[in-house]
């Protein structure tokens, strides 16, 4: 047994998480996919077969209100709260990411107010949320500047309405300083949106306690809520009667039922709805949620970055030495629960390592990314991807 090995039995063995693993439907594949797609948590396939057959198969229209239908947005949202910081009634769950991106870009330029008509946007940001603040400008009148985060301090100014940052960067795996950023953000006047990713569920957030206006996340990566699961959007409570929507739905009326011709936002982050909920994804969602019972998000940090640092450790022992580089920040502040390895015939080697049994994924040209999700992900899964990832490269 190498030592490498016997490390990882320890570090098992006094993982005070193992037993999270038992919730989920796991094979022998090594998965550390779950920063594109989780894995499906053990108690989803019988909720949502309860939801098809007897919710919807017996119970049907009054399923709105005998199971909890209608308020599932605003239930689930209070479900997602504890995971990112933010106390209830300020998280709002349905469509996309992509549309509550839009929602909250315009929403934030709104609340800006006037005399303010730029928008700054994380220039290696996913690329959709580029696209959207593209739009988004177009749509309120202001121009858009791409920055890297760290520049947005001393770019920050009085025109800015609002700044888009990502948390985590998708490829790099790299932390930004949420809590510095947005103090830097709210002292210029502006309003900040932060889409979480690739951080809700990996480690803490702190929406409220440091002051973020308004974020969006997806559900269906470290969350597990399933491939398309809904996304949510977060509107602090302080902004929330002055949020003003640019998706007015009949779900977020004031009164849904009265049809009334004229718009009248509901009160709090309701007013974040739009259109019917897609009621089979979102209480797959909540069942997913399930996993979290008795979970600190502290404690999930901890092993995340027990994990990286492992992996890190595994990779400089067992891969031929240049074969490879790390895009990955090595100190903990800026490091989030993914690994990124820069190699030139990365799409063959990724190829190569799902035949073998290790699920990562490749980001062109030349990225190999590997998530570590904590709840399932352990450290002899780690020892054992490293491995099969020196055996490829060499």
């Amino acid at each position: 047994m190498s030592e490498l090995a016997v490390k990882a039995a320890e570090l098992d063995a006094a993982d005070q998480l193992a037993s999270a693993r038992g919730k989920f439907v796991l094979d022998d594949v090594v998965y550390l996919d779950g920063n594109s797609l989780g894995a499906l948590p053990a108690v989803v396939p019988g909720r949502v077969e309860d939801v098809v057959r007897r919710q919807w198969g017996e119970l049907r229209i009054r399923s709105w209100e005998e199971s909890g239908w209608w308020s599932a947005p605003e239930r689930i949202g209070d479900r997602i709260a504890p995971l990112v910081g933010a106390a209830a009634v300020q998280v709002v769950v349905g469509d996309s990411t992509s549309v509550n991106v839009f929602k909250a870009v315009v929403g934030a330029v709104r609340l800006a107010g006037e005399g303010r008509d730029e928008i700054l946007v994380d220039a290696a940001t996913f690329p959709t949320d580029g696209y959207i603040a593209a739009s988004a400008a177009r749509m309120t009148g202001c121009t858009v500047r791409a920055v890297a985060p760290a520049e947005v301090p001393g770019l920050v100014g009085e025109r800015t309405a609002a700044v888009l940052l990502n948390h985590v960067d998708y490829r790099s795996g790299r932390l930004h300083d949420l809590p510095a950023l947005t103090a830097a953000v709210r002292a210029a006047g502006a309003v900040s949106v932060w889409d979480l990713c690739h951080s809700a569920g990996a480690l803490p957030v702190g929406l409220d306690e440091h002051g973020v206006d308004l974020a969006v996340g997806c559900t269906y990566k470290y969350l597990n809520g399933g491939p398309g699961s809904p996304a949510y959007l977060y509107v602090r409570r302080e902004h929330q009667e002055r949020f003003d929507s640019p998706l007015p739905g009949w779900n977020s009326h004031a009164e849904p039922f009265g049809m009334r011709p004229s718009y009248e936002p509901a009160s709090g982050a309701a007013r974040g709805r739009v259109g019917t909920p897609d009621i089979l994804s979102m209480l797959a969602l909540e069942a997913a949620l399930e996993v979290w019972d008795g979970v600190s998000v502290a404690a999930v940090r901890a092993k995340s970055l027990a994990l990286t640092d492992f992996f890190l450790e595994c990779v400089a022992d067992v891969v031929p030495a240049g074969r490879v580089e790390s895009l990955t920040p090595v100190a903990h502040g800026e490091r989030g629960s993914q690994v990124a390895l820069r190699c030139d015939d990365a799409g063959e080697v990724m190829k190569r390592l799902v035949e073998r049994g290790v699920v990562g994924d490749f980001r062109s040209p030349d990225v190999l990314r590997f998530g570590f999700t904590p709840l399932y992900v352990g450290f002899g899964d780690v020892e054992r991807a490293a491995g099969v990832l020196g055996e490829v490269l060499s």
